[in-house]
């Protein structure tokens, strides 16, 4: 399986990228967000990718993050979730605004993707919502940008990818992340921890940990 594709770009669209790995074009599908953060025509880039192999036909899809891969993969395993549909979803969310929605169960925010309807959002928000906790907990390893080393090369992906082998992860994840693992140590469930991290992170997106934990804590405390 390629799990991981580096190249220089020889074409690229709204929703593919065509990649040159020594000679060999690559299309690789991609969201509308990731396809805006490429670099331009002629320039190398490095993706990771899903494979997906059907009898008549063979698809790659690509990520900037494997943050954003995991949250395709668990999408692509809702019923009714296709890789199109959840390239939609990633692409009008990101990957940390789609586990934040999810752990808020705010469906109304999945159903702004384009193709993807009230009871298709309610079904993933649904079905997710235990998930979303230890994926939120994992952002900080799981947000390794791909990198351009050798841009010239197909790389299978690891059993274990080490975050220490790539550039440091977004703050926000890593914050996000850290925050979790806080009130962990300190009792909350992992469900009511992910909805209040998730809370207080979409209020303040660029908010440090302790600040991440000092808002989380004030959602939590009893009201009365």
């Amino acid at each position: 399986m390629i799990g991981r594709i580096a190249g220089v770009i020889l074409h690229r669209a709204a929703d593919h990228v065509l990649i040159d790995v020594r000679g060999v074009g690559y299309l690789v599908h991609v969201s509308d967000r990731t396809a805006a953060a490429l670099p331009k025509v002629g320039e190398a880039c490095a993706l990771y990718t899903d494979l997906l192999v059907r009898e008549d036909l063979l698809q790659l899809f690509g990520f900037t993050t494997l943050l954003e891969k995991e949250w395709h993969r668990l999408l692509t395993g809702v019923q009714g979730i296709g890789a199109k549909a959840s390239l939609a979803i990633l692409g009008t969310l990101g990957a940390e605004g789609l586990g934040r929605a999810i752990a808020l169960g705010d469906w109304n925010a999945v159903r702004r993707a384009p193709g993807v309807g009230p009871k298709l959002a309610q079904r993933v928000v649904l079905e997710l919502k235990d998930r979303a906790p230890s994926v939120m907990a994992l952002g900080g390893a799981l947000t390794v940008d791909a990198g351009l080393p050798g841009a010239d090369a197909v790389i299978e992906a690891p059993a274990a990818p080490r975050a220490a082998a790539a550039p440091a992860a977004p703050s926000s994840a890593a914050a996000t992340s850290d925050a979790l693992s806080a009130l962990g140590n300190l009792g909350y469930g992992p469900s009511e921890a992910a909805a209040a991290v998730a809370e207080a992170a979409a209020a303040d997106p660029a908010a440090t940990t302790p600040a991440l934990i000092r808002a989380a804590l004030r959602l939590l405390a009893p009201k009365g």
